[in-house]
Parts: C-alpha cells; structure tokens; sequence
C-alpha cells in the first residue's frame, strides 16, 4: 500500500534527475504530504520524448462512468496488472513514473497506535514509482489525465512495518518502463521486484502527516 508520499523539489530538479524534454504547463511546489486525488508531475515517454504532465492520483480507466472509481484505484497490484481490466490496457501502452523522495507507511506500537514513518532511499534522492496512467473524458468533453503506483512485496526491512511497498525502480530500469515498445510482462515484470533493504532509510515523523491538510517541512521532520 502507498497512500502518502512527498516530492519535496521544485520542477527544475525533476527535469534534471528524469532528463525531461518536454513539460507541460502546470503549479507545482515542493510536496510534503501528497495524498490522493492531489494533481502532481508525472512522466510519460511520448514519440521518443519524456514528458511531465499534470495528473490525478486515483486511475480513472477510460470506460469509467464515473470519475469516482479513482479514489479506489490508488494503488495497482504488481502481481495482478495483465489480469484486472482497470490496469490491462495500462500496463501494456500507458507507463509511467511518478516522481517522489519518500514515502510514508504506519507502523502498529506496543500500544496498538499506528506511527507514521518516513521512507527513503539512503542517499536522500529523487527516484520514479513505478505508475500506470490513463486518459477519461467526462460527458462535458473535459480530459482527465490520472494515475496509480504500482505496488510490490515488501523486501526484508520494509516487512517489519508493512507486507506491501511501493515499486521503486532503479535508473538503469526508468527507460525500460517508459517505453511503450515494451508489452512483454516476461521483460516488464521482474523490473517491479522489492528494492533491496539495504537502499532504505526509514525514521519516524510527527502523526501530523495523518492529515493531508498538513504539507509543510513539518511532516518530514525526524522525531525521537
């Protein structure tokens, strides 16, 4: 499960690290508590070019009724993705990667109280989710472009708190991904495998993030 996530970058850096050609107009500031249904930066490759574009967090298929069936559609099973008719289509033409430096889960106390944990790679730096999208266009006309992360097993540190995490991919794996050559799950699959523990850094933050009304640097602020 991935719920909550940060970007807490400025759009220049995310050109720089994901080596961005083209980016389409939108607000962004750094993030600090994204949660879904928020609109965020997301890449796509597109005739040979990587993309950044604004879209909904909550996959929208383009046979949707209704726009609502975003709001359970946060999240998409790695292990599921050629099977479930939301993600299908997805999976084989529409990658992509969504943009993060953390991530958030909740882990049970001695209490029973859930407290929230911050999660990273070691070095601090900006990585890609692995992501599907999709395009739906509402009977007005309006195109509504959305997204999902694509969850993994957990790897052995990410266990203690969670038995699901977010698919993060390495560099050498980002183009791969995002090319919608690319449908074989045979070569699409095992790039979706947990990262390895050794890339984590986990500490504990203020139960602040429990409300996506707050996103300041507050939310990421080590606690004792």
């Amino acid at each position: 499960m991935c719920g909550r996530f940060t970007l807490t970058v400025g759009l220049g850096e995310i050109q720089e690290r994901f080596r961005v050609q083209e980016v389409d107009p939108m607000d962004h500031s750094p993030r600090y508590n994204i949660a879904p249904t928020q609109s965020l930066p997301i890449l796509v490759a597109e005739q040979g070019k990587r993309r950044l574009v604004s879209m909904r967090w909550g996959l929208i298929p383009r046979w949707a009724k209704d726009p609502s069936i975003g709001n359970r559609l946060i999240n998409a099973r790695s292990e599921t993705l050629t099977q479930k008719p939301a993600f299908r289509r997805s999976f084989q033409r529409q990658r992509c990667l969504v943009p993060a430096d953390s991530f958030f889960e909740w882990r049970k106390n001695e209490t029973g109280k859930k407290e929230p944990l911050r999660v990273m790679l070691e070095g601090g730096e900006l990585f890609g989710f692995a992501g599907l999208w999709d395009q739906w266009t509402d009977p007005q006309g309006e195109t509504v472009h959305s997204f999902t992360i694509i969850t993994t097993r957990s790897n052995e540190k990410m266990e203690r708190i969670h038995h699901r995490m977010p698919a993060i991919l390495h560099h050498a794996e980002e183009n791969l991904w995002l090319d919608p050559e690319i449908r074989d799950p045979a070569i699409l699959q095992p790039v979706l495998d947990p990262i390895a523990s050794e890339d984590l850094q986990i500490y504990p933050v203020s139960n602040i993030v429990n409300s996506p009304q707050n996103d300041g640097p507050d939310c990421i602020r080590p606690i004792a």
